[in-house]
């Protein structure tokens, strides 16, 4: 690591915890309970993605809001089918709406993360 680079385990982990933050709101907005099951069943599916493509894409190595946004873009509707696919959901005009408002207020979660990541000098 240069002196200029800083260490990606801090952005991930902001990443991670927006994501947390975002499956816990998204159980609360439903009326569900907020469980360690709960957090699971909605963040794995979308975490395993993720971790597949960001080392490709650059996530944590070269780490821009472009990267950040090429991420999100390709694992976060991915790691949703994934997680329809997994729990048996359907796929008709509910599942497009559900994508269209998780993908809206899980890009608010990342970003205001990141933008804190920005804030305390951790990017």
């Amino acid at each position: 690591m240069t002196a200029s680079r800083k260490p990606a385990t801090p952005l991930f982990l902001l990443d991670l915890l927006a994501l947390l933050l975002f499956a816990g709101a998204g159980l609360w907005s439903h009326g569900l309970p907020i469980t360690l099951e709960g957090l699971a069943r909605n963040v794995l599916p979308v975490l395993f993605v993720w971790l597949l493509l960001a080392p490709f894409l650059g996530t944590y190595r070269r780490p821009t809001w472009n990267n950040l946004l090429l991420t999100w873009a390709l694992a976060f509707p991915a790691g949703l089918w994934l997680r329809q696919m997994v729990f048996g959901g359907a796929f008709g005009m509910g599942f497009l709406i559900f994508l269209a408002v998780a993908m809206g207020f899980s890009l608010l979660f990342l970003l205001l993360f990141r933008g804190l990541a920005k804030l305390l000098r951790l990017w």
